[in-house]
């Protein structure tokens, strides 16, 4: 239990971090990346459609809480068929020793079940510095009209343990529901947690 505990506080990052984040209310900072299949991805591209973005890390057992439950890939699937953009994004520095190949994120990906809208290979962490994305999972919601509708964790209960899922608030799903319903966010920020990204310095 020590254990455990021990690993989980080094990997919950907390709120200070040294680049500047994007702010919930404001234009979401636009963006051009190359996907994993080497397509060139931009954020105004999808004007007109909610998107998701979502900081994701196969070797993080955050992760693959939300990956190996089944957690991840239906919260997409579903957002996905209301009409949202999903875009998984990696963004651990590419020079780095823990970096993963474009092809291992894909497969790793199709093994889950997931199919994100677009996979964006984030090498040089720009796009992450650019939204101040902390943590592998990181969840942002963009309105059709490029603001940020909201920042945060992927849901209520910052633990690894798969058994917490069904107690937890599932703050992107709530978050979707309530943009497309018309409501405002009732929860439009929150602690992201995770393991820290390994930008390129």
């Amino acid at each position: 239990m020590f254990r455990r505990t021990l690993v989980t506080s080094l990997l919950v990052l907390p709120l200070g971090f040294a680049h500047a984040a994007a702010v919930v209310g404001q234009p979401a900072p636009d963006f051009a990346v190359k996907d994993a299949d080497g397509r060139e991805v931009k954020l105004s591209q999808f004007r007109g459609k909610h998107v998701v973005l979502e900081w994701m890390n196969p070797g993080c057992p955050f992760v693959r809480k939300h990956y190996d439950s089944g957690n991840m890939p239906a919260t997409q699937k579903e957002t996905m068929g209301k009409g949202i953009v999903w875009l998984s994004v990696y963004s651990n520095d590419d020079e780095g020793w823990l970096y993963t190949k474009p092809g291992k994120l894909r497969e790793w990906l199709v093994a889950r079940k997931a199919a994100p809208s677009a996979l964006l290979i984030d090498g040089n962490g720009a796009l992450g510095k650019a939204y101040g994305a902390r943590t592998t999972p990181h969840m942002y919601l963009v309105s059709p009209t490029g603001t940020l509708l909201y920042a945060g964790g992927i849901d209520s209960i910052a633990s690894a343990d798969k058994d917490d899922i069904a107690k937890a608030t599932n703050y992107v799903r709530q978050a979707v529901n309530e943009a497309l319903g018309g409501k405002p966010i009732s929860v439009a920020t929150s602690r992201p947690y995770g393991c820290m990204i390994k930008y390129k310095s």
